[in-house]
């Protein structure tokens, strides 16, 4: 079986909230899952739609096909370095502010 890989690290998104998108295209058809990512009203569906796109890019050049025949048979994110920030709180305190960001990998084959 052929695969075509896309990657994107470091995304500043917790991988929460892309799993929420992805969960929602994962095997579906390639055009099928652009289509849903296309209006769905989150930021993290033009991430993954941006990722998805160079995934088919890469599936055409690798197999010299049209993109109607791809199936998006894997799509994870995983956590990446969370960057610790504080935040000015009253009486001279500070709390600690998470910045989580992401990778993201979409692995598309052919039928």
């Amino acid at each position: 079986m052929q695969q075509a890989t896309a990657k994107q690290t470091d995304i500043k998104m917790p991988a929460r909230k892309l799993r929420r998108v992805i969960n929602e295209v994962r095997g579906k058809m390639a055009n099928e899952a652009l289509r849903i990512l296309k209006f769905m009203p989150y930021f993290a569906a033009r991430v993954v739609e941006k990722n998805l796109t160079a995934a088919i890019a890469n599936a055409s050049e690798k197999f010299s096909g049209d993109a109607n025949a791809l199936k998006v048979s894997e799509i994870y994110a995983d956590e990446s370095v969370t960057y610790k920030r504080a935040r000015p709180r009253a009486q001279g305190r500070m709390y600690k502010r998470f910045k989580r960001s992401s990778h993201l990998t979409v692995k598309l084959t052919k039928n």
